[in-house]
């Protein structure tokens, strides 16, 4: 199984996994599987990622904040906001999800 634990304040704060591994895990303990999630359409226009710190800024957070909503440090988030960085899957669906955007998910 291939799980992703995201650690906050050295605790285990959520489980990641495959969707198709969801999907079996529910089936093996008899819950009825979950229909897939609809995709953002791709006529939708995303925000770069170079523009995050604008998005971030018109949300009222500061980079700490965001940061810690997302789980990683600011020194981290900083170097996403600089360009220095390209962050995986997972931090994009945490920072849209914080930023209450569409996007970013199918751009890694």
């Amino acid at each position: 199984m291939n799980v992703q634990v995201i650690m906050r304040d050295g605790s285990p704060e959520y489980a990641v996994l495959p969707w198709d591994e969801y999907q079996a895990l529910l089936s093996a303990v008899g819950v009825q599987p979950a229909a897939r999630a609809p995709s953002v359409p791709d006529a939708l226009p995303r925000p770069s990622l170079s523009q995050m710190a604008p998005l971030r800024e018109n949300k009222g957070l500061s980079l700490e904040a965001l940061a810690r909503a997302v789980g990683i440090s600011p020194a981290y988030l900083g170097l996403i906001e600089a360009g220095e960085r390209e962050p995986d899957a997972a931090i994009r669906r945490a920072l849209a999800r914080a930023l209450e955007i569409a996007g970013w998910e199918g751009d890694a």
